[in-house]
């Protein structure tokens, strides 16, 4: 049953229209970095985005008393378009905390699995996809940066490299896909096809925002932000799904992965920490359906796929266009 529709005049019935949007998006903005536009690219990747993620955190962390649930919530939902029709729970009295409304499961139905090779992880935008060239991976268009600084120093060599990844299959071409979610998206991201995963790769870092201006505005910015890499193997050669942190992003949950902490208050920029999942779960890594639920973020954050395939992989999206878990991505 879907929830009777929101009204803020309710909670603040003196206010007229416009100025009620124009007060709840001053509220939000600065919590979110969206469009931000700072003077000084300098100044803003010196801005201790870490300690205010960890602040962040701690604030949707606290439990709300039910009576301000409803009102508090619902500012949310309304600033950001959230259809609460497809949550688990359509009550937002239900949620204790607003990181609970972040990371909220959707009803089971709501997100079939297209039956095509590769399907979207998440909900959200395609900034970018295509095949990867010459190893630079494309941030937006005209924005590059070099595959070695986005998963570590690898021979990624088109012709066979090997290193982090033996599964690497020589001939077959390498594509990319970047998929950003917006605060109000669902922020749980699920496997996109059919592979096995057998390394992690967590790279601390800044947490800056990666809403589509201030990428397009710091070159290299997925190469300077906190990430964890996900790497293995599906049946056509090497595949990696990156979750890349953000502002009031810093927390990133892998769900098999219980000794990840991310966003730590000690952290040396550059250096990285790798894991290999084969010593518990086996030779093979450990399995990932299609569709099956993988992770989450708080806030929103961007999701980018780096894989193999033959010649004949096609993509059937294009950047730009809003997709949702278990949408057709791509296919043989």
């Amino acid at each position: 049953m879907a929830i009777p529709r929101l009204s803020l005049r309710r909670h603040l019935p003196r206010m007229p229209g416009h100025a009620l949007r124009l007060c709840s998006w001053q509220i939000l903005r600065p919590l979110t970095c969206a469009g931000l536009q700072p003077t000084s690219k300098a100044l803003y990747c010196r801005a201790p985005t870490r300690l205010l993620s960890r602040l962040w955190g701690v604030l949707t962390g606290l439990v709300l008393p039910r009576w301000l649930r409803h009102p508090l919530l619902a500012l949310y939902v309304w600033a950001f378009s959230v259809d609460m029709a497809e949550a688990a729970e359509e009550d937002l009295s239900g949620y204790r905390s607003l990181g609970e409304l972040f990371r909220r499961p959707l009803k089971p139905w709501v997100r079939p699995i297209a039956p095509h090779d590769m399907v979207s992880p998440a909900d959200g935008c395609i900034v970018h996809l295509g095949r990867v060239r010459r190893s630079r991976l494309e941030q937006v268009k005209g924005v590059t940066y070099s595959l070695e600084s986005f998963l570590g120093p690898q021979d990624w060599r088109e012709d066979g490299g090997r290193g982090l990844s033996p599964w690497w299959r020589r001939g077959h071409r390498l594509y990319q896909c970047i998929i950003y979610l917006a605060p109000g998206d669902y922020h749980r991201f699920h496997s996109p096809t059919d592979w096995h995963i057998r390394h992690r790769r967590h790279f601390p870092g800044s947490l800056m925002s990666v809403s589509p201006s201030v990428v397009r505005w710091i070159p290299g910015l997925f190469c300077h932000n906190e990430r964890v890499v996900l790497s293995g193997e599906w049946a056509h050669g090497f595949f990696s799904l990156t979750a890349v942190g953000a502002t009031n992003v810093g927390s990133i949950r892998i769900y098999c992965d219980q000794d990840l902490r991310t966003n730590c208050a000690r952290h040396v920029q550059g250096r990285y920490h790798d894991l290999s999942y084969l010593a518990w779960a086996g030779p093979v890594g450990v399995p990932a359906p299609k569709g099956a639920g993988l992770g989450e973020f708080n806030l929103g954050s961007t999701i980018v796929l780096l894989f193999q395939g033959p010649r004949r992989f096609g993509f059937r999206s294009s950047a730009g266009r809003r997709v949702r878990v278990g949408q057709a991505l791509g296919s043989l």
